[in-house]
């Protein structure tokens, strides 16, 4: 995929997970699923959830695999859990935080 195909302005950011360049989006179907799998938390608590920079693996797993189920692919969380990310631990924190920087704080470059 094209950095230059992915828009900001819808969420949209690419990563690099299992040695692809890979879209995650956090669709409002995907941002539902994210609800259920935290307890039915709503948009606003899942925001308020991950401000404060505290993220388990389970987390960081949830919420890339619903970024890129949120693009069109069919990884599981499974699937998700068996990426590696460039950087390892530190690598998935940043695919979390500007997947979600870019659903919740205004899609700017």
């Amino acid at each position: 995929m094209e950095a230059a195909l992915t828009n900001r302005h819808r969420g949209e950011i690419d990563a690099m997970l299992g040695g692809e360049r890979r879209r995650l989006v956090l669709t409002l179907g995907a941002l539902a699923e994210l609800e259920d799998a935290f307890g039915g938390e709503d948009m606003l608590a899942l925001a308020a959830r991950f401000e404060t920079g505290r993220i388990s693996a389970r987390d960081a797993i949830r919420v890339i695999g619903a970024g890129l189920r949120g693009a069109g692919s069919d990884a599981s969380d499974e699937d998700v859990a068996h990426m590696t990310a460039e950087g390892g631990a530190a690598g998935y924190i940043a695919i979390v935080a500007e997947l979600l920087t870019a659903t919740f704080g205004g899609g700017g470059e």
